[in-house]
Formats: C-alpha cells, sequence, structure tokens
C-alpha cells in the first residue's frame, strides 16, 4: 500500500519520493491534496451553488481551486480529492463556426468564435438546467400533476442561451407558447416556472397563467395564438425607437408560424420605420405534425423579410440598424405538445442521430473538455447541483397550495380600484384587485 501511495504522489508532485511511513507520505501529500470524507456536512457547504440565470458575469479568482475526487485511500470512509487551480485550465479558446447563409447583408459572422471558460461552464450550467427542468415537466404531465397544454423547449436550449448571452437585461423578449427556457434565462426560478406549470399559488403567474404565459421584466411570455406575438413584438420594439432607450427587442417565433399574415405585416411597418427589432425564426423543422419541406414553399425563413436584411445561423449576430431577420437552425426531442408522442411524422432514428450528433450540450462539453478549458469532475458536480435544484422546485411545485377563489380575478386590470367581476352565476361575489 506504501508503494502504491508512492507511486501516486510522484505522479502528482513530479519528484522521486522514498516511501517510508503512512503519515510521513501524507505530510508530503497535504500539500497537493485535502483527505474528505464524503458523508462530512461540512463537503455540502463548501460546494458552489448555482448562479442566477445569465446574463451573469462573475469571473473565478486565479486562486479559487476546481476539486476533482481521485482513488480512494485505504480508509473505508475517507478519499483523496486533488486540487487544480483555476491556472491549469485554458482560459480563452477560438473555435471555427460554420459559414452562415446572409440576406442583404455584405458579410456575415466571422468564421471564429471566441469562448471563455467562466462563459463555457454559465452555458453549459443554464443549458442542462433548462433541460433537466424540462424532464421533469414531461414527469409531471405524465403523473397528471401538470394539465392542459405543454410544450416542452428540450433539444433548443442553446437558441435560449445564446441569444440571452448576445443582449442585455434590459432588452426586451417576446416569444410564442414553447416559452419555458426563455422564461428561465429572463431570471425566474426553476421553482417558479415549475410551480406555474401545476397551477400552484407560489408560480410565477400564482399559478393562473399555466405553460403558455409566464412573464417577467422585460419579458412579455409566451402567447397560446400562433404569431400573434410578433406584431406585439414590433409594437414593443417601436416604443424603444420612441422612448430614444438604445433598446431591442427579441420577438421569437417558429418556423410554424412563419406563413402568417400578421408576420409580413410586421416586417413591412419594420422596414419602413426602422424599427430596432430582432425578428427571430426558431426552425426546429417541425411545425406541429408538419415538416417545414411540407408547410413551405420556401424554407429559407432568413430571407423572408424581403427588405430587411437576414441571416441563417447557429449564434446570434450584432445588427444594429433597424431591424433583422435571423433564422435558428434547430431541433426538439419532445413532440409538439405532451399530447403529440412526435414520432408518427418522423423517426426514433433521426431523433436519436441529432441527439448523437448535434446536441447542444454535449457538443459544448466536449469542446471544452477537448481544448482543456473545464474538467470532466466539475461537470458532474454541476449536474449534480442541478438535479438537486430541479427536484427541490418540483417538491414545492407539487406541495403549494393552489391559489383561493377569492384570488381568481384579481390582476386583470393594472393599478386599478378593485371593481366586480360578473361571475359565473348570480351568486358569485368576485372582485378584480391589482
Amino acid at each position: 500500500m506504501l508503494t502504491i501511495i508512492s507511486n501516486a504522489l510522484c505522479r502528482i508532485t513530479g519528484k522521486n519520493v522514498a516511501a517510508q511511513t503512512v503519515s510521513e507520505l501524507l505530510i508530503d501529500l497535504s500539500e497537493y491534496v485535502s483527505l474528505t470524507s464524503p458523508a462530512a456536512p461540512a463537503l455540502a457547504k463548501t460546494q458552489r451553488q448555482p448562479p442566477k440565470p445569465p446574463p451573469v458575469s462573475t469571473r473565478a479568482s486565479a486562486e479559487q481551486l476546481v476539486s476533482a475526487p481521485a482513488a480512494p485511500l485505504a480508509s473505508p470512509g475517507a478519499r483523496v480529492v486533488v486540487s487544480r487551480s483555476y491556472a491549469d485550465f485554458t482560459p480563452q479558446a477560438t473555435f471555427d463556426i460554420k459559414k452562415c447563409e446572409v440576406h442583404r447583408l455584405e458579410e456575415g459572422p466571422a468564421g471564429k468564435a471566441e469562448l471563455t471558460r467562466e462563459q463555457g461552464l454559465q452555458y453549459y450550467r443554464t443549458m442542462q438546467t433548462i433541460r433537466r427542468m424540462e424532464l421533469r415537466a414531461d414527469q409531471l404531465y405524465k403523473q397528471k400533476i401538470i394539465r392542459g397544454f405543454c410544450h416542452l423547449y428540450d433539444g433548443q436550449e442553446a437558441c435560449a442561451v445564446g441569444i440571452e448571452s448576445a443582449i442585455n437585461p434590459s432588452d426586451h423578449l417576446i416569444t410564442a407558447y414553447r416559452s419555458h427556457g426563455y422564461t428561465y434565462t429572463r431570471g425566474v426560478s426553476v421553482k417558479e416556472i415549475l410551480a406555474e406549470l401545476t397551477g400552484r399559488k407560489g408560480g410565477v403567474a400564482k399559478g393562473k397563467g399555466g405553460s403558455m404565459h409566464m412573464y417577467a421584466p422585460h419579458f412579455y411570455g409566451g402567447n397560446g395564438i400562433v404569431g400573434a406575438q410578433i406584431p406585439l413584438g414590433a409594437g414593443i420594439a417601436l416604443a424603444c425607437q420612441y422612448q430614444g432607450n438604445n433598446q431591442v427587442c427579441v420577438t421569437l417565433y417558429g418556423d410554424g408560424a412563419a406563413n402568417q399574415g400578421q408576420l409580413f405585416e410586421s416586417f413591412n411597418m419594420a422596414a419602413l420605420w426602422k424599427l430596432p427589432c430582432i425578428f427571430i425564426c426558431e426552425n426546429n423543422r417541425y411545425g406541429m405534425g408538419t415538416s417545414v419541406e411540407r408547410a413551405s414553399a420556401s424554407t429559407d425563413y432568413y430571407m423572408r423579410g424581403d427588405f430587411i436584411p437576414g441571416i441563417r445561423v447557429r449564434h446570434t449576430h450584432t445588427h444594429t440598424l433597424g431591424p433583422i431577420v435571423m433564422e435558428l437552425q434547430t431541433y426538439r426531442y419532445h413532440g409538439h405538445s405532451m399530447s403529440d408522442p412526435g414520432v408518427s411524422y418522423r423517426t426514433r432514428e433521426e431523433i436519436q442521430e441529432v441527439r448523437s450528433k448535434s446536441d447542444p450540450i454535449s457538443l459544448l462539453k466536449e469542446r471544452m473538455l477537448s481544448s482543456n478549458m473545464a474538467s470532466a469532475e466539475e461537470f458532474k458536480v454541476i449536474d449534480v447541483e442541478i438535479r438537486k435544484e430541479v427536484e427541490e422546485a418540483a417538491q414545492f411545485a407539487t406541495s403549494d397550495p393552489e391559489p383561493p377563489l377569492e384570488e381568481l380575478c384579481n390582476h386583470i386590470f393594472y393599478n386599478e380600484a378593485p371593481i366586480e367581476v360578473r361571475g359565473t352565476n348570480p351568486w358569485s361575489k368576485l372582485k378584480s384587485v391589482s
């Protein structure tokens, strides 16, 4: 056993160590490792807590240590944790990106993109949180705890994270009914999102909005009517222009809404008035159960703006002179909604191929590992923290009380004195309180 420990110390320190006694070896080893017990409550306290959703600009200091579990010692309840300093990792790396098709633009994005270590870890955490949250929502729906319409976002997480990384928290965002991911990136907690899905008082809309109607500051929610959010987004951009606040509105829609007439009306006004609006089509290949090839005579959605410049991208691109149309090529793993099994119009092999070749979370993780920007153990720690956060949120979402009947009509109007609201029968005594 002394020989094994001695050899391990040699590999860690790069020195020749003569094994004498266990105590002498541990004294030498203490300069490079710390001895901890998995059951010790102090370990949980020292683990980093999940940060708030992006945008986050907290930079780890150069002295911060990252712990990675190593082989166990002879003692049955203990393990050696090998410490790696922040300086051991590559702080920044440059990656090649695929060429983007453009419309009415002189040039597209550069052929390379830079990623810092802290950005990569934050993007991974955010995408993985959305993924775990949606998978937990799937379970709650199948248990009939979540009822009604429910459109999940797993597979498309990179769209939300990429957009948020390119805009400011003060910028505005409005989307369709597949909105859980953006609700999270706009600052709403997993607990409030799941509680809203289960119709509980602690939900972000106090349990009365459900899957399609969640809101936050500068976030105008998911919208249930296909394409209805597009003119609203143009209106928000008009307000930004009128107020001269140097803000933009990101208006999102799916490929299924790309043929709506109100989309082209909004494009026309935005082009005439040069509104600061970024129209983004999240093309996940299927509008409900219909492929884009069967639904659209032209699937070049980034060119649909006519006189509005467009770009088909896999990451965001800065454009400040008036509106722009962007098409994000993505994929949803679930069906259109929870009532759609998602396999009658596409094969399981197709879904599996996307998972194995194009999953945004796996691709980011692999790139960071291959570039020495993080360790596998760090990702494991993040995954454990996220699972705990999501599970605690699910427990809250199933135990929090439903909103009481007397609050049914609250918040119908904004900043108004309480007024009586007609109920379903003459004996209903309901009031709207702002």
